[in-house]
């Protein structure tokens, strides 16, 4: 048990060190070496837990999104509003958010250059089905082709608000988002009840 406990304080370690390295380098100019001195640990274990550069840029764009996902409520809508803007507040100061963007915006990996979106993607796609059954969404709206949609619309909104403000106005972006977004998937009789502000997040901004 001990044992198993210093392994998973050694794999966050070095996932936190590569979040910082990357977030502040960007992906392709973090190396290995840097990660692990940041991390405090060996090469070897290092390796042992990430058998590449690729490998751990996998773990840091899989991992991001964790913390922030909601508990499921009687609107699968909302609950994907709520998100998205839990994600913008965190954007402005979580260094795996950040560095799971950058990995995003400025990797392209050969065998899957659709990983770092995926994971998003994968979320949203979700929710909107579930929307989908609730009777939320618009009969016309495919909720995988919508998710892809938005991801690649939400990627955009954040990267000009990094450019514009860094990030500090990027709540209200993705507020702006949601406004002109919600009219093409959500049902008439949804619509006027969903927040595009998202429910306890707009009290933070």
């Amino acid at each position: 048990m001990v044992k198993q406990e210093r392994a998973l304080r050694t794999r966050r370690a070095v996932l936190e060190a590569a979040a910082h390295v990357i977030g502040s380098r960007g992906y392709q100019a973090a190396t290995m070496a840097e990660i692990t001195q940041r991390a405090g640990v060996t090469k070897g274990a290092v390796y042992f837990h990430f058998t590449s550069k690729t490998a751990l840029a996998r773990a840091v764009v899989t991992e991001q999104i964790a913390p922030f996902l909601p508990q499921a409520s009687d609107s699968r809508l909302q609950d994907a509003i709520d998100f998205t803007h839990q994600v913008a507040l965190a954007l402005r100061s979580d260094p795996l958010l950040q560095a799971g963007t950058r990995i995003a915006v400025e990797t392209t990996f050969s065998e899957d250059p659709l990983m770092p979106y995926q994971a998003w993607t994968d979320i949203i796609t979700t929710m909107f089905t579930e929307a989908r059954a609730n009777g939320e969404l618009l009969s016309a709206v495919v909720p995988e082709r919508a998710a892809e949609f938005f991801v690649a619309a939400y990627m955009g909104v954040q990267l000009f608000s990094r450019a514009a403000s860094d990030r500090a106005d990027l709540p209200h972006r993705v507020t702006a988002l949601w406004k002109h977004t919600l009219p093409g998937l959500a049902s008439p009789g949804v619509l006027s009840h969903l927040d595009p502000q998202g429910r306890r997040v707009k009290l933070a901004v």
